[in-house]
Parts: C-alpha cells; structure tokens; sequence
C-alpha cells in the first residue's frame, strides 16, 4: 500500500464547476490504493469556458493518465475524445477519459451502468419490466439508454422541459425503435421508477413523480447521492417498493471507473 504521494504518483483530476459535491475522490483513489496503483484523484474547478484549453494543456502533462468529468464539461470531454465507446458517442457526452497509448483519449460514459448496476444489485429486475425515467438530462440520457440496454420493454421519459423531453425520446427511440414515449408524473403504468433530477435535493422541491401514484410491485430508483435517502425513497419505502439509492449508484461507478481505468474487461 501506498501510504504517501510523490513524482511517480499517477494523477486523475475530476473537473467540474461547481465540483465541491463530487464524491468520486476519495473513493476511486482508496480503490487505487486498495489495489496496489500510485495513484491519486483531484478535484479541480475549471470554469466552461476554460475546458477545451484545460484538456488541451493535460494532453502534455504526462502523469495525468485518465481524467473524470463532471457537470457541466461532459460534452467536453466527449469533443476532446480520439476514439469513444458506442454509448458514449450516440449520446453526445462522456464521464471518462482514458489516455490511449498510441496518443489522444479513449472515452466512455457509464452514468447509466452505474445506475443499472446498482439497481440490480438492490434486487430490481429490468428484463421484461415498463421504466419511467424522470428527467432527460445528461445522466437521464445515460441512463435510459441503459434501461433499455438492459431489456425494459419501455421507456416514458418525463421532462419539465418537453424540449429536452422530445430530443430523448427521439435520440433513444431511434436505436431501441417503438420502445421510448413521452411521459408523465404518474408512475401508475410503471413497473420501474427512476428520478434522474436534482428534485429531491432541498427541502420544498417539487417531488419528481406522484408519490400516492407509487404501488408495491414498482422498484424504484434515484440518482441523488445527499441526501441518500430522498424524500421520493422513503415515499416509495413507505408504500412497499424496493429502492436504490443514489448512493449505490456512486459505489457502482467507482468500480467501473476503477475497472476503465486500469483497463479491466468492461460491461
């Protein structure tokens, strides 16, 4: 075990703005250490407009070995990306980069794995079930894709923004054909619940579904991390639903990224 950092420490910076709640340095560098790597990840604050010459300049600090990024830069680092995973360049945005020996990045986007990982660990069953997704987001957006990935017969994306809502529906509904349809707050014809907004974050958010709506047999799942459990959670709790919690969703991609990151066989 490493116990100090030195010159031959490997870096991972995780880039974001605000970047105070991220959670992935601590844990993703414990997993470094765990496993034997010199290795450190660091939360850095680069401002939007500062991003594409931040990647740049990392291109040439060659103890850099694999960047995370955050909101708002992960179509970002998609752009900066030489080669990118499947998911990834269908939805327009990235999580990791992994430098690549013969030069430039290699990106990967596992927002929606993570989720999904998680969700079956907590003992919900995608294959054959109807998913509400709430919130068409840059982690909404990975996450539906994942849904289906992982054999949801449907999708009803919900958006206060029907905009947004709309370009999801189209996006998803163009590789997994007559499987994704616009939504509601009512989760009565769900089988699966998941919030993938930051509803649930503050005290007086306006709930992201129904809550008297939710039925025993659903599963449900939320993406916020703090607090872990969301008032959506308990609600859910309440009416005799499994949960995940956004907290799960986080242990699950410090794992995947560990796993990218050393270039372990990925899902």
């Amino acid at each position: 075990m490493f116990e100090t950092y030195g010159g031959a420490t490997r870096i991972y910076p995780i880039l974001g703005d605000p970047i105070a709640q991220a959670k992935s340095p601590g844990g993703l560098t414990r997993a470094f250490r765990r496993a034997g790597h010199d290795a450190i990840v660091v939360p850095l604050q680069v401002k939007p407009a500062h991003i594409a010459a931040f990647l740049r300049m990392l291109d040439d600090v060659a103890n850099v070995d694999g960047i995370i990024a955050t909101v708002p830069h992960k179509f970002a680092a998609l752009a900066h990306a030489a080669t990118a995973s499947d998911r990834a360049r269908l939805l327009g945005s990235a999580n990791i980069l992994r430098r690549r020996r013969q030069g430039g990045w290699h990106a990967d986007m596992i927002d929606g794995l993570s989720l999904v990982q998680a969700m079956t660990k907590a003992g919900g069953v995608i294959e054959g079930r109807r998913a509400l997704l709430v919130g068409a987001g840059g982690a909404g957006c990975a996450i539906g894709l994942e849904l289906l990935n992982a054999g949801a017969t449907s999708l009803a994306i919900h958006d206060a923004d029907s905009g947004r809502r709309d370009r999801l529906v189209t996006l998803l509904g163009a590789v997994h054909a007559g499987r994704v349809s616009a939504g509601s707050a009512d989760p009565a014809d769900a089988d699966i619940v998941v919030n993938a907004t930051p509803s649930g974050m503050r005290d007086g958010d306006t709930p992201p579904v129904l809550f008297d709506r939710l039925a025993p047999h659903m599963f449900v799942g939320d993406a916020i991390t703090a607090p872990e459990m969301t008032p959506l959670l308990r609600a859910a709790r309440e009416r005799g639903c499994g949960i995940q919690t956004g907290v799960a969703m986080f242990e699950a991609s410090v794992q995947l990224m560990f796993d990218f990151f050393t270039e372990a066989p990925a899902a």
